[in-house]
C-alpha cells in the first residue's frame, strides 16, 4: 500500500490564531494548508436577509460530508477542486480552486476536532486556545477588513452567537488534541511543540523517512478555475 500523506489538524475558537499557526507550520514543513472556512453551505436558495440570520458558528453550517471526502482525498495524495465561498453573499461562487497535495497537509478550522470522521484522518491534532476578549478583537479586525462587516455587527454577533457556540462546540474539542497551544504565546514555541509531536509520530511509524523539510515536496500552488 502507498504511504498516506501526513495530516495535521488545527482547531480553536474564532480569532485564536489558527491560521497564523498553520502558516508558520506550513513554512517549516513545506506543507499545504486547507482552511475549512471555504466549506460553508451554499445559501443561494435563500433571500439575502434570510441568509444573514443563519447561525454560521454551528457545525451544521458547514458541508461536513464534502470536508471529510476532500480531506480523505488529500490524505490519499489526490488533487482537489476546492469550493470558493463568498462571505459577503453567503454563497459559493462558480469558480473552484485546484489544490495539489504535499507530503504534509494542514487542516484548520473551528470544527477540525469536532467531527469524529474528520479526527480519524488526522495524525497530529492541535488546539489553539484564547480568551474571548482577544478573540473578539481579532475577529472584528478580520471581518471588517475581509468580509464587509461593520464593527458593531461583529460585536453583536460575537456576543449573541460566536462566543456561546464556541463554548458549546469548539472549546470542548480540546480534549481530542495531542498538542494544545496558547494563541498569545510565542509562535516559535507553538510551532516547536507541534513539530515535536510530528517528529515522534514519524519516528514511531517509519513513515516519511526523512524529517528534513528540504526532502519534502514543496507547497503546491492553488490555482483558480472558472
Amino acid at each position: 500500500m502507498p504511504a498516506k500523506n501526513y495530516l495535521i489538524g488545527i482547531a480553536g475558537p474564532s480569532g485564536a490564531g489558527k491560521t497564523y499557526l498553520a502558516t508558520h507550520l506550513a513554512a517549516a514543513l513545506h506543507a499545504s494548508v486547507l482552511a475549512l472556512d471555504r466549506y460553508y453551505r451554499n445559501l443561494s436558495h435563500l433571500l439575502l436577509e434570510e441568509r444573514a440570520r443563519i447561525n454560521f458558528d454551528a457545525p451544521e453550517a458547514l458541508d461536513q460530508e464534502l470536508i471529510v471526502e476532500q480531506v480523505a482525498s488529500l490524505r490519499n495524495n489526490k488533487t482537489l477542486h476546492l469550493p470558493v465561498y463568498d462571505f459577503a453573499t453567503h454563497t459559493r461562487t462558480r469558480e473552484t480552486e485546484v489544490l495539489r497535495p504535499s507530503d504534509v497537509v494542514i487542516v484548520e478550522g473551528l470544527f477540525t476536532l469536532h467531527w469524529p470522521s474528520l479526527r480519524e484522518l488526522l495524525r497530529t491534532k492541535v488546539f489553539v486556545d484564547m480568551n474571548d476578549e482577544v478573540c473578539l478583537t481579532r475577529r472584528q479586525a478580520r471581518d471588517v477588513r475581509e468580509r464587509g462587516r461593520t464593527p458593531e455587527s461583529v460585536i453583536e454577533q460575537y456576543a449573541g452567537i460566536v462566543a456561546p457556540m464556541a463554548e458549546r462546540y469548539v472549546r470542548p474539542s480540546i480534549v481530542y488534541a495531542d498538542v494544545a497551544v496558547s494563541g498569545t504565546g510565542s509562535i516559535a514555541a507553538g510551532v516547536s511543540r507541534v513539530l515535536a509531536h510530528y517528529e515522534r509520530q514519524i519516528g514511531n511509524t517509519g513513515t516519511h523517512e526523512s524529517a528534513d523539510p528540504t526532502q519534502r515536496k514543496a507547497i503546491p500552488a492553488v490555482t483558480r478555475n472558472k
